[in-house]
This record gives structure tokens, C-alpha cells and sequence, in this order.
């Protein structure tokens, strides 16, 4: 697939749909609870789900309507597909069984796995001008938003005396335990940050690596 396929009509209206369908998702919860004594809109957004999935209406709104090209954008476009792996990982193996204030299945099924999928889709079949290669620096540069977001989260936790997901509240499990946690996590996101740098544009890769004759 070359670069001017990249931007056709398809791939640009497929991405606006998705991206319309995450700003429904996304406002659902809050104007259904605008009027709820208990509803928080700052612990609504303090979600890692809920920040990545706003990163992701912006990457498929702007990637649908101007497509840029450049290699900021694409390692932008790399980092918000991977926060969704993230998210759909993570919720399949940690939380489904959880409460994260996302009752409505239609929520879950957008927001923990088909926006996900769609971003991974976007990023391995859709062609760049330049792959991206899995170095230090951009595995780096890919998981600070992680970082930060658990700093941010252990910090606001005993202020505002709640945490987003269990695995992020030391208060059942100890600071020894929520230690080990993170740190096998981080692993995990550092493979993953690895494995979605290798898989940008796969087909072109898939099409280098083709013997010629």
C-alpha cells in the first residue's frame, strides 16, 4: 500500500465513524450521571481507559480528516495504539471481573475492545512514508504517558481516597505487593511497546522482506 493509498476515502470515512462512535462512548456515562450526587467527573476521567480512548478520538479525527504524514504524527498515531493494547490487555486479564464505572456493555465492548482492535488495525495495515523501528529512545518516549499516569494516580489516591483499578491500591494489598505488580507490568508494556513499534505498517515490511527476481 503506498502513502497516497494511506489517505483514501475509505480508511479516512472508516476512521471519522470510529472516532464519532468514541465521542458517544466517551460522553454516555457522564450526561446519563450529569445530575448523580456520587458520579465524579474527575475520577470518571483519572481512567487510564478513558485517557487513552480521548487520545484515540483525537488520533482517528485528525488521521480521517487531514492524514498527516510526518513522524511525529505517525509515532503519536504508534503511541495512542499501543495505550489501546494496553487498555484491551489489561482489562482482559485483570478486569473483567472488575467495576470500572462502565456498567453498559455496549461502553465496555467499544471502549476495552473494539477501538482497540481498530487502532491496531489502523496501525499495522495502514502505510507510512517511514516505519518506525522499536528503539530505546522511542520505547521510552511511547511509555512516559504510562509513567506518568501511575505517578499521577499513587499521588491522587490517599488525597482523594480512591484508585482507578486494584492493582494501583496499595491499601488491601501493601506497597511490597503494588511494587512486584508494576514491575512485571512495566515488562509487559515494554514487550508490548516493542512488538507494536515492529508491527507500524506490517505489509510494507511484509513486502521488503519479499525475495525479488
Amino acid at each position: 500500500m503506498s502513502t497516497a493509498e494511506s489517505t483514501t476515502w475509505w480508511i479516512r470515512a472508516y476512521r471519522i465513524g470510529f472516532g464519532v462512535l468514541g465521542i458517544v462512548a466517551l460522553l454516555w456515562i457522564p450526561l446519563r450521571n450529569i445530575d448523580s450526587a456520587t458520579f465524579s467527573l474527575t475520577n470518571y476521567l483519572s481512567y487510564f481507559t478513558i485517557e487513552s480512548n480521548i487520545l484515540t478520538v483525537v488520533v482517528l479525527l485528525i488521521g480521517g480528516a487531514v492524514a498527516p504524514q510526518n513522524a511525529r504524527w505517525q509515532s503519536f498515531r504508534g503511541a495512542v495504539a499501543l495505550y489501546m493494547l494496553i487498555t484491551m490487555v489489561v482489562y482482559a486479564v485483570l478486569l473483567a471481573e472488575v467495576d470500572v464505572m462502565l456498567n453498559d456493555k455496549w461502553i465496555n465492548d467499544v471502549q476495552h475492545r473494539i477501538l482497540p482492535l481498530v487502532m491496531l488495525g489502523d496501525w499495522m495495515l495502514v502505510a507510512m512514508t517511514r516505519r518506525m523501528r522499536p528503539t530505546p529512545l522511542l520505547i521510552a518516549q511511547w511509555l512516559t504517558f504510562p509513567l506518568v499516569y501511575g505517578v499521577y494516580t499513587l499521588i491522587r489516591g490517599p488525597f482523594a481516597d480512591w484508585y482507578p483499578y486494584p492493582f494501583l491500591d496499595p491499601r488491601e494489598q501493601g506497597y511490597v505487593s503494588l511494587v512486584i505488580g508494576l514491575v512485571v507490568l512495566t515488562v509487559v508494556f515494554v514487550v508490548l511497546a516493542v512488538a507494536m513499534a515492529s508491527l507500524g505498517d506490517v505489509r510494507a515490511r511484509w513486502r521488503d522482506r519479499a525475495p525479488t527476481t
